[in-house]
């Protein structure tokens, strides 16, 4: 494995280190500015990635699926950051301070509006992602180096536009509980 994909798994760990830092300073010790420091840190980590893809593609490697996968962990960091901070404080309230409400699960039309607000999200990070891809694509001027960027942006659209189908699907054939 090359160093971006270590970067990328040592970012997701990151990520979810300095959420959990944040948490436990926020509620635990009862800082909320330092906690909520530690929440702001997660945006430095995709920026540390992105300026560490930059600076490898810049030095002449020839763009990898590892670099065109950075490019989409930064657009769905982004887009989803703040809803998956949001998820991981509503759990950590309820399972480890035993305060505030349950986690429900959604179903029906509440589910069908989730997911396709989730889907709003995904464009989101497919506008961020591919706008990096485009950057790099045209920063480096080689197609012969910036192949894998053009494949990956080809099959994120497909991804993208199936993501749209089954968010259209939950509207018309809803999520039920099970029994």
């Amino acid at each position: 494995m090359n160093i971006i994909a270590w970067l990328i798994v040592v970012c997701e760990i990151g990520f979810w280190l300095v959420i959990i830092l944040g948490l436990l300073t926020r509620y635990i010790l009862k800082r909320n500015r330092l906690g909520l420091f530690f929440l702001a840190l997660t945006p430095v980590i995709d920026l540390i990635l992105l300026i560490a893809t930059g600076v490898d593609l810049y030095r002449g490697a020839t763009a990898t699926k590892v670099h065109a996968i950075a490019a989409v962990y930064i657009g769905i960091s982004i887009a989803f950051g703040r809803s998956m901070i949001e998820w991981a404080d509503i759990r950590f309230q309820y399972y480890v301070m035993k305060k505030g409400l349950k986690p429900v699960k959604k179903f029906g039309i509440d589910y069908a509006k989730h997911y396709f607000k989730s889907w709003g999200q995904h464009v989101l990070a497919f506008l961020i992602g591919a706008g990096i891809l485009f950057v790099l694509i045209y920063l480096i001027n080689d197609s012969s180096r910036t192949e894998v960027l053009d494949g990956f942006l080809k099959v994120w659209t497909i991804v993208l536009g199936v993501d749209f189908l089954i968010g259209i699907s939950n509207f018309i054939w809803p999520k039920r509980a099970k029994r």
